[in-house]
């Protein structure tokens, strides 16, 4: 998604500290790898040349040059393995690419040379927080913050991963310090206001709210986030009307269909819940998310061929999305298409080994086909990761309502 094309909604400090966290890491550490490596005059001329590699790989970077740069600081790692910022930047180069299993690889090996280099694990946060990976980013950006407490972006990414992961406390603990800076922000407002509300904090909950008012005035953005507060809260019909309010502004204003898809689907109407998605896809035609629910709304209305080709439509744009591979699961369960069916649960299972629903359904499968010794261990699976799922403090109670409104950005 090209950076002008992103909602107003997503404000200058949210998409910050979405962009500021990817960082090249530069050629100072190169040296004293590059020494290491020998002493000989031959040994030094070769490294020498490492370093130029190693410049050109940076400004090759620097100038968007992806492919470019990759070759370079390939060609630098397999010169000498222990330059930590070839690493780094290959990172750098994936995450830009969105290739993110590749990143954190490169950005781990980086850490290992590079420990003392607290941007790395800044970027090792981001590459998981950009896959909707929040427990996992959470430590790499609390070290990250332990090592640089005055960093902003940090704190920033640190307190959305809270908030995304409903740790409602730990949220504000760590976002309230940026009041002073950030409270003109609506997202920043927004999110307080949730967090305080989720924790039965009135005074924070009522500042917050007046902030977002005050901040929003009567724009578009303002309905649309204040409207989501109301579908977090399962007010529904206040939901819509704030949503209504936003598209009567604002026509093409990014989510708000979508947001006012989830709460018709919420209420179970599930016509207007389809017209809403099929109108913001329209406007985001690469919203994953929105196939992905008309998937479910076309399932829920037992029509299983386009809830299949929906389904298929939300995985070709973003493979990660579970409930879509979850989605094609029921659809193939249903017409008794069970090879299909395991395969589309493998999917899923890869993406979240820990959902309960999928082992649930691969044991209903198993037995189905008559292996019923591995059907029952998945049904017992299912059991044990329900246990665990229940007695965990860090997993929420429900599941939360998507919200790419907060989370589109771009690196």
């Amino acid at each position: 998604m090209s950076r002008s094309r992103i909602t107003a909604g997503i404000s200058t400090w949210l998409l910050a500290a979405l962009l500021a966290g990817v960082l090249a890491v530069d050629s100072a550490p190169l040296a004293e790898a590059v020494q290491a490596g020998g002493s000989s005059a031959s040994q030094g001329a070769a490294h020498e040349d490492v370093g130029a590699i190693f410049q050109q790989g940076q400004a090759a970077l620097n100038s968007g040059h992806l492919d470019e740069a990759e070759q370079d600081f390939r060609r630098v790692i397999e010169e000498n393995p222990q330059v930590g910022g070839a690493y780094a930047n290959l990172g750098v180069v994936y995450m830009r690419r969105k290739e993110w299993s590749k990143a954190i690889e490169m950005l781990h090996h980086a850490e290992e040379l590079m420990p003392q280099v607290a941007g790395i694990r800044l970027n090792i946060g981001l590459a998981y927080y950009r896959q909707e990976e929040f427990l996992k980013a959470i430590p790499q950006f609390e070290s990250a913050l332990r090592e640089d407490p005055g960093s902003a972006q940090a704190r920033h990414l640190l307190g959305l991963c809270y908030f995304f992961a409903n740790q409602w406390n730990r949220a504000i603990k760590t976002l309230e310090p940026l009041w002073p800076q950030e409270s003109s922000s609506l997202d920043y407002a927004y999110i307080m206001m949730i967090s305080a509300n989720r924790i039965g904090d009135r005074e924070l909950d009522h500042r917050a709210y007046d902030q977002l008012v005050k901040v929003g005035g009567n724009s578009p953005e303002f309905h649309l986030l204040l409207g989501k507060a109301h579908l977090n809260l399962e007010q529904y019909d206040m939901a819509l009307a704030e949503f209504q309010a936003a598209a009567k502004a604002n026509p093409r204003l990014t989510f708000v269909h979508f947001n006012m898809g989830l709460a018709y689907l919420k209420k179970q109407n599930y016509n207007r819940a389809r017209d809403e998605f099929l109108e913001d896809a329209k406007i985001e035609p690469d919203l994953a998310l929105n196939y992905e629910e008309l998937g479910e709304v076309y399932w829920l209305m037992q029509q299983d061929e386009r809830a299949e080709q929906n389904y298929r439509l939300a995985i070709q744009l973003d493979p990660r999305l579970v409930d879509s591979h979850v989605g094609l699961a029921k659809v193939y369960q249903h017409h008794e298409r069970y090879a299909e069916a395991l395969r589309a649960l493998d999917a899923a299972e890869k993406v979240d080994p820990e959902r309960t629903d999928i082992h649930y359904m691969r044991g209903q499968v198993l037995n189905r086909v008559g292996r019923k010794a591995e059907g029952e261990k998945e049904l017992q699976a299912a059991l044990n990761l329900n246990k665990k799922n229940r007695a965990s403090t860090e997993k929420p109670a429900q599941k939360p309502l998507p919200s790419p409104e907060l989370l589109q950005g771009e690196q």
